[in-house]
């Protein structure tokens, strides 16, 4: 078996277990489950479910979805169109196979620009207010992203190729089919391959500023304007994902300032311009008339300029003629995939050191996400009422880990694995933030997309985490089990409930468990999480209480005020989630068994950092003693004579060095291991 076709065997049963569990169509799971990705990758912001199919052959019109309010994402009105084969087998179609797919998509859009085609359809339908989203918004339009997602194979070589128009508002497609997912999966990016010479109208001058022994390539580029700008516009926000600023703002901003240069003084932009700090996984080179010229880049990403870049691509119809004056010098660094994680988001920290940045490298080698990764692989949960194993909850802290972690082969040694880590315990960092978010009283932000929810989280968190990082211990994330817990039997249970019509249901499950936390959560009294974490699963009286929010949640996502007729975008707003915040429900009397005095819940928090603090100076100790006294002797022998050391530093690391006629205490073991390592910092030492 091949590695996609074992990749296709297990996005099938994913699925399949997935519609099973929520009573959903098999198609509706892959939507949600791949638009995960497609947000991720920065294909799209967002990815609302609205589902509408209607006429046969030539007359067949089709959407499964949309990516949001156009003007949220600099003009790009972004539709999808799922293919989904439920086939045991791998399925392949070909660029002949497209068009059957897509024109039914733009078909729909053509109608859905009509008032007589929107009012001839029911307010609550999707396709209504899909309709009456680009009715509102066709003016403010620049570019259409129509994304075919596919459970298939595609053997054809075209992607995001451009379309007909409609007036002047261009037209591209782009395939996401099970090949891109799985190396997406995999890697936990997708491809960029930047032919420059082939798509964007010819080779770039460089100087190579690398010797051929160091570590890392680098070059200095000068880009003229339009072609940065004709790149962006071909690959958009993923360009910028290792960016610390725009990751945390979701997009490039544009700059009102940058923007004049170009359209009144282009000549001056070059020495008005700091340029790009870029990096890229490979480049190829070759020898020009005048000198080296980079061909092609693979994977760029820009971790300093965004709003130059940004800025570039906002006047590309407006000052065309002026940006064929702009130059733009570009610091690119190649940087191989493997220390892609480690490497680049540095970059990007000391590229945007002119502004200070919140949680300014919250990506997935930040602290926060290592303990968490590291808490994931230790901790150990009692197993449910009625299983017979004990299991652990796997944090896929980046892309692709859960897939590299399980054996390859099948055998005892998978076997181990699967019940250790059962697949409906993974959950990545823009899970966590959800879950996070939804408990916190944020459903309106978890509405507007896994990305933008992350960066809001991020900013939250990394704040935080500066302050005093003792707070996400050991205790802290067996809570945000819980909160994992609740928050996926509520996403099983909700499609069940006699209510439920379909669609919005990630925003009912967001909203409900707010709501309850909400209500729950006092002066006095709080939701009981430990007593879920143990039990691992939800108790009856709460899912009761978390059904009742539910439904009334679904009542104010589907019943907006006056004047507002897309309800995805109503549940984005705060006024949606106050609506329901404010309203009084009755959870019954055995909803008080779900909580537990506040003072108690603080009193397990002091008891566990209590407990952390003993086995961190249980450990400083044992750590000392095994190094032994001559191995102190030297550190304060090396930090005396470089002047590196106080004299409360001198006068433990001399008890340390005349073990083991003085056992250093607990406490001294700390001092003297965090002498270590600030000499370690200042390059005094090695070990």
């Amino acid at each position: 078996m091949s590695e996609l076709d074992e990749y296709h065997q297990n996005l099938m049963a994913d699925i399949r277990r997935e519609a099973d569990a929520s009573g959903i169509f098999p198609v509706e799971a892959f939507f949600d489950r791949m638009t995960d990705r497609l947000t991720e990758a920065g294909e799209l912001e967002v990815a609302d479910r609205a589902y509408f199919q209607s006429g046969e052959g030539g007359q067949r019109l089709r959407i499964d979805g949309y990516a949001g309010d156009p003007r949220d994402s600099e003009g790009v009105l972004g539709l999808i169109v799922c293919d989904f084969a439920d086939s045991d087998n791998v399925q392949t179609f070909g660029k002949g196979d497209v068009p059957p797919i897509l024109n039914p998509l733009i078909r729909f859009l053509k109608k859905a620009k009509t008032e007589d085609f929107r009012d001839s359809l029911n307010e609550a339908n999707p396709a209504f207010q899909v309709s009456d989203l680009i009715i509102t918004t066709w003016s403010q339009v620049t570019k259409v992203k129509l994304i075919l997602v596919s459970n298939r194979q595609y053997i054809g070589r075209d992607d995001a190729v451009k379309l007909a128009e409609i007036g002047d508002v261009p037209i591209t497609w782009s395939v996401w089919d099970l090949a891109r997912f799985e190396r997406f999966d995999l890697k936990g990016s997708d491809e960029i391959e930047i032919d420059l010479n082939g798509d964007f109208g010819g080779a770039i001058p460089a100087l190579k500023a690398s010797r051929s022994d160091d570590a890392l390539e680098s070059y200095l580029m000068i880009i003229p304007g339009s072609q940065l700008a004709s790149i962006y516009d071909r690959w958009g926000e993923k360009l910028l994902q290792g960016n610390v600023r725009s990751f945390l703002q979701a997009r490039a901003k544009t700059n009102k300032g940058i923007q004049n240069t170009i359209r009144n003084e282009p000549e001056l932009f070059f020495p008005y311009n700091n340029g790009l700090s870029a990096t890229a996984n490979a480049v190829t080179c070759d020898e020009g008339s005048n000198g080296l010229v980079v061909t092609s880049i693979s994977n760029l990403q820009i971790v300093n300029g965004a709003q130059t870049t940004g800025s570039l691509h906002a006047v590309m119809k407006t000052a065309a003629e002026q940006l064929q004056r702009v130059f733009v010098q570009m610091k690119l660094t190649v940087v191989p995939f493997d220390r892609a994680e480690e490497i680049v988001p540095r970059i990007s920290e000391y590229a945007n050191t002119q502004n200070k940045v919140n949680a300014a490298d919250f990506f997935a080698n930040h602290p926060f996400h290592v303990r968490m990764q590291d808490f994931s692989r230790d901790v150990i949960f009692a197993r449910r009422e009625g299983e017979r194993h004990d299991t652990k909850w796997f944090y896929e802290r980046a892309r692709g880990q859960y897939i590299n972690a399980r054996p390859k082969t099948r055998g005892r040694t998978r076997t181990d694995f699967d019940i250790q880590f059962p697949k409906p315990q993974l959950f990545s960092k823009t899970d966590l933030a959800k879950f996070e978010f939804s408990a916190a009283g944020h459903p309106h932000i978890v509405s507007r997309g896994a990305q933008k929810n992350f960066a809001e989280f991020a900013k939250d968190i990394g704040e935080i985490w500066s302050k005093n990082d003792a707070k996400f211990d050991e205790l802290w994330y067996r809570r945000l089990i819980s909160k994992a817990i609740v928050f996926r039997w509520l996403e099983t249970e909700i499609p069940k409930q006699p209510w439920y019509e379909g669609g919005y249901r990630a925003n009912i499950v967001t909203y409900a468990m707010a709501k309850v936390f909400h209500d729950a959560n006092g002066e006095k009294q709080v939701l009981d999480l430990d007593a879920i974490w143990r039990r691992q699963s939800v108790s009856d009286a709460l899912k009761q209480a978390l059904l009742l929010a539910a439904g009334e949640a679904n009542d104010v996502i589907t019943n907006p005020p006056a004047g507002v007729r897309n309800m995805s975008e109503w549940a984005k707003q705060q006024a949606c989630w106050n609506g329901l915040k404010g309203r009084s429900l009755d959870y019954g009397p055995e909803f008080d068994g779900c909580l537990v005095l506040a003072e108690n819940a603080r009193t397990n928090e002091r008891d566990q950092r209590k407990k952390k603090r003993e086995i961190d100076g249980i450990s400083a100790q044992s750590e000392v003693v095994n190094r032994g006294a001559d191995f102190w002797r030297e550190i304060l022998e090396l930090g005396m004579a470089d002047r590196k050391l106080t004299p409360k530093d001198q006068q433990i690391l001399q008890v340390c060095a005349s073990m083991p006629r003085q056992l250093p205490s607990e406490l001294q073991c700390k001092h003297a291991l965090s002498v270590l390592e600030r000499l370690r910092e200042q390059g005094l030492v090695s070990v």
